[in-house]
């Protein structure tokens, strides 16, 4: 008999499935706040010398991709395909877990690439127009490095050039998207469609378009760029994994803990089918041995006796038969 899959909706399990996780996304608010403070912290200083500012002396120039359209192509983009699947096959292990999942995978990427950021400082490419937005540098007669004149707010993003953000978020979500969509796709199921692999691959070439934005726009150095990219593809990786399986697997489409569910179900479907079968074979074995013990009544066996006839008109004439003789 096949499985009969219950329904596993928003509706029906979404509630119960958020509980089970309230935790996660505890943990994901404080990720948050986390990022948040990052930001505010003054990141640290790193010397910056006369003879620096060779490498350092690039346009200042606007943001090919806003910093606001970042979490768009990152997290904004994924969802609606996540979503989209949903609505098509309505699993909300699956929708879960992978909204879950992509905003994991980009804030732990993100409070990752701010720490560093703070901590190490480097100077971006164009911090030359930062550090003396007028062209006029001044540097310390003993120590020859830079004595700044410009916007404090403008000086303190000069020095967050190590690793880039932009790189590393985008990296992070659509990395994750591309995992999930290679899961989806069966991409790896040896059957050889290697068309599959061009969907694979096209949120990973936005992202690197991204990162590529960002060396253009001489706000990161190539390094910066090289740097966030495979972080925010590694920390997507480790976060796919958490929730689904290897796309190369067998059950590759849905998420582990649909996987458990749908196995408990099944084997749980066996056990009551394997108990209705014993039952009836037990039911039949029981009528069986009472057909077998029921007593049915013995026939009569004819005595002497009951051939004699009783009835009277014979027996009157067999009476005077006798008195004759």
């Amino acid at each position: 008999m096949a499985d009969l899959v219950p329904s596993l909706t928003l509706r029906s399990h979404g509630a119960s499935v958020a509980r089970f996780h309230v935790y996660d996304w505890v943990i994901l608010v404080g990720l948050i706040v986390t990022d948040g403070l990052l930001n505010l912290i003054e990141p640290f200083h790193r010397f910056v010398g006369r003879d620096m500012m060779t490498d350092l002396r690039y346009p200042m120039k606007s943001n090919t991709v806003p910093f606001w359209a970042v979490p768009i192509i990152g997290i904004v983009g994924p969802m609606i395909i996540i979503t989209g699947i949903y609505f098509k096959k309505r699993n909300v292990y699956d929708f879960h877990h992978a909204i879950l999942g992509i905003l994991y995978s980009v804030l732990i990427t993100a409070v990752i690439t701010d720490a560093i950021k703070d901590a190490v400082g480097r100077p971006r490419p164009d911090f030359f127009w930062r550090c003396f937005p007028d062209g006029n540098d001044i540097y310390d007669n003993v120590t020859l490095g830079v004595i700044c004149h410009g916007e404090k707010s403008v000086i303190k993003e000069g020095h967050k050039s190590f690793p880039s953000g932009h790189t590393s978020w985008s990296f992070a979500g659509l990395g994750f998207c591309s995992w999930y969509l290679a899961g989806k796709l069966t991409a790896f199921d040896r059957k050889g469609h290697v068309g599959k692999l061009c969907i694979v691959f096209a949120p990973l070439l936005l992202a690197a378009m991204v990162a590529v934005s960002r060396v253009d726009d001489y706000w990161h150095h190539w390094q910066d760029v090289f740097t966030g990219g495979f972080l925010g593809l590694t920390v997507a990786t480790f976060c796919y994994l958490q929730f689904f399986p290897l796309p190369s697997d067998d059950s590759a489409f849905w998420p582990h803990a649909y996987n458990s569910e749908l196995s408990n179900f099944r084997s749980s479907n066996r056990n009551l089918q394997t108990g209705t079968n014993r039952l009836s074979r037990n039911r039949l074995s029981v009528n069986s041995v009472e057909m077998e013990n029921a007593s049915y009544p013995s026939p009569q066996i004819a005595s002497p006796q009951n051939f004699t006839d009783t009835n009277p008109i014979l027996d009157n004439m067999e009476a005077g038969r006798r008195q004759i003789l």
